[in-house]
């Protein structure tokens, strides 16, 4: 028996196309994603121990049944996931789920069992990031241009299709051309971005937000899609910092809140004075809590950002 920790490497490639379970391969007049959930029944859920001993196999012994099996057991956790990062605007919740999938397959291979962490705790934060990047990377709103043109094709396409149709007319890039004098071409490449996701401009961006989709659309430093994933990432991170917090005393606590994770820090002194200490020792527990911070998000975060274009890391 091979011991020691398994590097990754190019052969690893056969792992991540195994076959799944997939929300697209339904019978015939069958609601596919209820189909996928019932093939997902067929998968005994897990404990923690057992997805840890699967993940000790392959990582010593190269078992492909065992990684297949931490796979397909986890599969009802992306399904979660994608349905939680759906949003009114998004009408293929298959394509976040198959994207999902791949991220639980990346963290299966990544996985280093030899950590007190969860498998499904550490896998979450792949199938997300996997599943935030494809937004970020299909979400094709952004490239309806700059010109005048565009933005005015932009806001009216939909209504003058929809206008042609009431008045029994097929919408044909021809007869759209003629309304909105632009030519062909430009009124079949807007048609074809537009449907890349079914959007609604009022939808909000997330659940119990007030900030529409449109709002967006003004914003000359930032592309909508950009936006959306950044405010996703940090709810995520933000999460994570509130768990970090029940780790730490409460002077540490408040050293950091007062002092770390704000916009307007307040003094050494004024902490030095508040809890009976000297400056230099402020700045000595405040130094602890970034170093404990840091080891809290390299022990229990995967390095998720890293999968995420340049635009959506700079956080």
């Amino acid at each position: 028996m091979r011991k020691g920790k398994r590097h990754v490497n190019h052969d690893d490639q056969k792992f991540l196309d195994m076959e799944l379970p997939s929300p697209g391969k339904a019978m015939v007049n069958v609601d596919p994603l209820r189909q996928y959930m019932f093939e997902l029944k067929k998968y005994k859920m897990l404990s923690p121990d057992e997805q840890k001993n699967l993940a000790i196999r392959f990582k010593e012994n190269d078992e492909p049944e065992a990684i297949q099996l931490l796979v397909v057991t986890n599969l009802r956790l992306v399904f979660k996931i994608a349905k939680d990062y759906q949003r009114p605007w998004m009408q293929n919740l298959q394509d976040l789920i198959q994207e999902g999938n791949l991220g639980l397959m990346r963290a299966a291979l990544k996985f280093d069992p030899s950590r007190n962490v969860k498998f499904s705790y550490y896998a979450s934060f792949w199938i997300k990031a996997y599943i935030l990047k494809f937004i970020l990377d299909n979400w094709r709103l952004v490239k309806i241009g700059t010109t005048e043109a565009q933005r005015k094709l932009f806001f009216r396409l939909n209504k003058e299709k929809e206008k042609l149709i009431n008045d029994g007319f097929e919408p044909e890039p021809e007869f759209l051309s003629q309304k909105l004098g632009l030519s062909s071409k430009d009124i079949i490449d807007m048609d074809q971005r537009l449907n890349s996701w079914d959007v609604s401009l009022n939808a909000p961006v997330k659940e119990n937000s007030n900030t529409e989709m449109i709002d967006f659309l003004h914003a000359e430093s930032k592309s909508p899609e950009e936006q959306i994933v950044k405010e996703e990432i940090k709810t995520l991170l933000n999460e994570k910092i509130d768990e970090f917090k029940t780790t730490i005393t409460n002077r540490e606590r408040d050293i950091f809140d007062r002092r770390i994770f704000t916009e307007d820090p307040v003094t050494l002194q004024n902490l030095g004075q508040r809890y009976g200490i000297s400056r230099e020792r402020v700045r000595q527990v405040e130094k602890e809590i970034i170093n404990k911070i840091k080891t809290y998000f390299e022990d229990n975060i995967p390095d998720f950002i890293n999968l995420l274009p340049n635009g959506a890391s700079g956080i």
